[in-house]
């Protein structure tokens, strides 16, 4: 177990609690402040997941999400009815999610896409990225002087993106599919163009080409999320990021796979 508490030598610390086409959640904290990115386990999931690093969803400031689709919030009614987290999300994201009644009642704090705010000492910047859904976001995440960027659903890798996550330690970025086996597999016609487009998700050469863009010195950490249980396989994800690394003398980068059953690694600035 990986205990949680206050420490002031405590660095800026994250663990992906699950990820897959089927439900995300990401745990990030600092010695004073804990949130979600994005609840879309299930409750039981959650609280156990988060049991397992020694702390609790009671100890969590709220959940900050990064667009409506189900795999990234079913939790929250549940987490709002049980611990009364609030939900930090921006106009879009909110207004979609408030037609469905489940959402209306939850409480709503507003971000604005492209500016900054904080959840108690840790702030958090909110970027646009291209996924077909009403205004997705991903997020940099700092408690200071580190910096932890966060994009789990994008179609493409555009100038906004790679310039936000520049400056970041450790990502979390998905590597949804290999190309070869969405192309082959039984899934309708549309749904892989969908997938396929720059409003859809990253391929493992997408999510290795943008890393290795992105691997300057400072970069430490990779954790390769949102992997399709389909059109996927963690070797081949793993395999696709790590020798265009070697390839580009990049190879001090380290790259690590979340999972859809169990939590990451938990990444820590401090390490």
């Amino acid at each position: 177990m990986w205990a949680w508490g206050y420490n002031e030598a405590m660095g800026l610390r994250f663990c992906v609690l699950g990820s897959s086409s089927s439900g995300n959640a990401i745990w990030v904290a600092s010695s004073t402040t804990q949130v979600l990115i994005d609840a879309g386990l299930s409750t039981r999931a959650i609280e156990q997941r988060l049991a397992e690093l020694g702390t609790s969803v009671s100890n969590v400031c709220g959940v900050v999400v990064t667009h409506e689709h189900a795999d990234h919030v079913q939790a929250l009614p549940v987490l709002h009815r049980r611990y009364g987290l609030q939900v930090y999300a921006n106009e879009g994201t909110q207004h979609a999610l408030r037609m469905d009644p489940r959402f209306d009642s939850l409480r709503w704090v507003r971000f604005i896409t492209g500016q900054g705010f904080r959840i108690g000492d840790l702030e958090l910047w909110p970027f646009s990225v291209p996924h077909d859904a009403s205004d997705p976001v991903g997020f940099v995440v700092s408690d200071g002087p580190v910096f932890v960027g966060i994009a789990t659903d994008l179609g493409t890798p555009t100038e906004l993106v790679c310039h936000r996550l520049r400056p970041c330690r450790a990502l979390v970025l998905e590597a949804n599919h290999d190309e070869r086996l969405l192309r082959n597999s039984n899934r309708p016609w549309s749904l892989k163009q969908r997938i396929l487009s720059r409003h859809g998700h990253l391929s493992n050469a997408d999510a290795a080409d943008l890393i290795a863009l992105l691997a300057g010195p400072h970069l430490s950490d990779v954790f390769l999320a949102h992997l399709s249980q389909e059109c996927n396989h963690p070797t081949y994800a793993e395999q696709a990021v790590c020798e265009l690394l070697q390839e580009r003398g990049c190879s001090h980068v380290r790259v690590h796979l979340t999972y859809p059953d169990r939590p990451s690694k938990v990444w820590d600035s401090c390490e």
